[in-house]
């Protein structure tokens, strides 16, 4: 997958948010388990699942925020 940028985040909805950050919590999981057993071929994209998941909690606190 392609790098998302925040203003392309920050336009989802509420339920869409929690949406997209539980998918990207389930793929961290997948990566960090991938890179124990070896089986991890691209090893970039665990940091940028993890950028991700912060930018959707960022969008989300901001939300609360405001």
């Amino acid at each position: 997958m392609p790098k998302v940028k925040f203003s392309e985040i920050s336009e989802l909805s509420p339920d869409e948010l929690s949406t997209r950050l539980r998918e990207l919590k389930e793929e961290g999981l997948e990566l960090r388990l991938q890179q124990a057993t070896g089986q991890l071929e691209n090893t970039a994209r665990r940091s940028i699942v993890r950028r991700e998941i912060a930018q959707v909690k960022t969008a989300i606190n901001q939300r609360k925020s405001s």
